[in-house]
């Protein structure tokens, strides 16, 4: 029988069980007897069958100015929240979600961004409670639909995007995607040939420690092709 153990959000540590049955392992579990557990202490999310851990600790922590990719989680009366792979979630008020007014008596705020829809946005304040502002006021700031989601380790981001956007827009220039990438570790590639566009993602994700990241992810390239 498939059951759910820890609720959404909750904290959990190393081994715990979080569900068992035919719940699917996300980033940051493991399947062992039919049990979905942690590897690390984090925050257990789930997404329709699969669960995700997202770690406390070496995980994504939102910055001011940082731009980030997020999914719609929930709606309230006058803003939306947003699933950003971070302990804390973002919170994304009708102001700073559209530059055009929003007439509550006759839009629902799902016809504006709906739960699911993932989104390019801004962080724009974190308090000391840790309450994550966002925004979509930025020109760059954006609905993402369609193309595919690609998780990479945060502190992958910087090689991702290459000195002077080298790597990224080598990986753009090869597959003829379009490739946005989140500082907080999510990618989004659409068009081209995203299949590999992704695997080129995954490598500096996989390889991002080692000495000849751009030659090899250049052979990768070439090699697919």
């Amino acid at each position: 029988m498939d059951e759910k153990l820890v609720e959404d959000k909750a904290k959990v540590l190393p081994g715990d069980v979080i569900a068992e049955g035919d719940y699917l392992s996300g980033q940051g579990t493991y399947k062992e007897d039919e049990k979905i557990k942690s590897k690390f202490l984090g925050v257990a999310r789930t997404e329709k069958s699969r669960i995700r851990v997202i770690p406390l600790c070496g995980g994504y922590i939102p910055q001011e100015g940082d731009k980030v990719i997020g999914r719609i989680s929930g709606i309230g009366p006058s803003h939306w929240w947003v699933e950003l792979d971070s302990p804390y979630d973002g919170y994304l008020s009708i102001s700073e979600g559209s530059d055009e007014f929003i007439d509550l008596d006759n839009t629902e705020l799902s016809e504006v961004y709906d739960i699911g829809n993932m989104i390019y946005t801004e962080v724009i304040k974190v308090t000391k409670e840790k309450d994550v502002k966002l925004s979509m006021q930025d020109r760059i700031c954006k609905k993402l639909s369609g193309g595919r989601i690609v998780r990479i380790n945060p502190s992958k981001v910087p090689r991702l995007i290459g000195k002077g956007g080298s790597m990224v827009e080598m990986i753009k220039d090869k597959t003829g995607s379009r490739i946005t990438i989140g500082q907080n570790g999510i990618v989004w590639v659409s068009g081209g040939d995203e299949d590999l566009a992704v695997g080129a993602v995954k490598t500096v994700d996989e390889k991002g420690h080692e000495k000849g990241l751009t030659e090899k992810v250049e052979k990768m390239l070439k090699e697919s092709r």
